[in-house]
């Protein structure tokens, strides 16, 4: 019963946003259930259209727990953004650094090695997404320092983050890593040994060709360590104290100041795997606004998904199912346009944001308590 409650909620915010987003289709000229066939229809076929679905849902499950980790602590992480790009430029720099990639530089003309450059795979593979994990998790722990001793807001903090680190790597990008003459604002490509495989060399049927790779299972994996985590050890269970609670956490003899640091340092760190999906596993380089607003859009995950891995993960196929059907429906419908994907979207997250609005009918019909769900 516990269960039905949580979940009941947030699939009554998107049954609203569809049948809302249904009417507005109908008042522009076209029907909506063919608009919605083409939607959700196009997510579930067999293999592009449910290799891009969960291709695209990786990074939206990784930065989904990212703010729902901070969520549980009682901070807000809108640092996301910030910490993603600084891992995966990280990422970027130890494919390239340890890879055996020859780096011309701009400045002084001359071609770089690193000494450590012959690497195996087995040992350069899984430092590049350990160097995500904890670059994200540095990015993120500087806000929950300056939250922890000196009281300053980390969403003010965050966001300034944001800024530093996308100016900051740009700057590394054109001066110090873009390959010369290149137009495009990216470095130059990791070495081989640090690809990530594509589910394509496992999966019968799945064609080489779909992105679709190996950091999609660390994102199921790290749905279950969270969850462990949260649920099942003596330290999740003081984050989420503090968050629930702050004096009363304190007053139990939990560090208030260590559990602000330890979760923008995990909610950073898992951010920062969205580094190990977009840098080993696609575009095996760094690509300067590579990111399509995934910090952000983790926020609306994590809202829709009640904070819980779960939650988290059903929520970001919901968004990555949204984001493959836009294109079709703006290719096949005569006037919608795939701006109806934002629409639903923002549907979604205001209804989520209006819960007070279904709690009174559904208390009528014995479906909630009165205690929180």
């Amino acid at each position: 019963m516990k269960l039905f409650r949580e979940i009941l909620f947030p699939l009554i915010a998107v049954l609203a946003a569809f049948i809302v987003g249904g009417i507005v289709v109908w008042i522009i000229g076209d029907n909506p259930f063919e608009t919605y066939k083409l939607l959700i229809g196009s997510a579930f076929s067999w293999p592009d259209g449910i290799g891009y679905t969960l291709f695209n849902a990786t990074p939206l499950i990784f930065t989904g727990l990212a703010v729902a980790v901070a969520f549980r602590c009682g901070l807000l992480n809108i640092g996301a953004e910030g910490q993603l790009y600084f891992a995966a430029f990280a990422t970027a720099w130890v494919g390239i650094k340890f890879g055996g990639v020859s780096i011309l530089n701009p400045s002084t003309g001359q071609a770089v090695v690193s000494p450590f450059a012959n690497l195996p795979a087995v040992v350069l593979l899984p430092l590049c997404c350990m160097v995500a994990i904890v670059a994200g998790a540095i990015w993120g722990a500087i806000p929950g320092v300056l939250k922890a001793r000196f009281g300053s807001h980390e969403v003010i903090n965050t966001i300034m983050l944001n800024f530093i680190a996308v100016a900051l790597l740009s700057y590394f990008t054109q001066y110090h890593y873009k390959i010369p003459g290149d137009a495009i604002m990216q470095t130059a490509e990791i070495g081989p040994k640090a690809f990530l495989p594509t589910l394509g060399r496992f999966i019968p049927g799945l064609p080489a060709r779909i992105p679709l790779n190996i950091a999609f299972i660390l994102a199921v994996i790290a749905c279950v360590l969270v969850y462990i985590f949260l649920w099942k050890t003596k330290w999740g269970y003081e984050l989420r104290a503090t968050g629930a609670n702050p004096s009363a956490a304190e007053y139990g003899g939990v560090s208030i100041r260590k559990q602000i640091i330890l979760a923008m340092a995990i909610s950073g760190g898992l951010a920062g795997m969205v580094g190990i999906n977009e840098v080993l596993g696609y575009r095996h380089r760094y690509y300067d606004g590579f990111s399509a607003n995934y910090g952000f859009v983790g926020i609306a995950v994590a809202l829709l998904g009640r904070n819980h891995p779960v939650g988290v993960f059903l929520a970001a196929i919901l968004f990555a199912i949204l984001l493959r059907g836009g294109i079709f429906v703006d290719a096949f419908t005569l006037h919608v346009s795939k701006d109806i994907v934002d629409m639903l979207l923002g549907i979604v997250i205001v209804f989520v944001a209006a819960e007070a609005m279904f709690r009174g009918p559904l208390k009528k019909f014995g479906l909630m308590r009165r205690a929180k769900v």
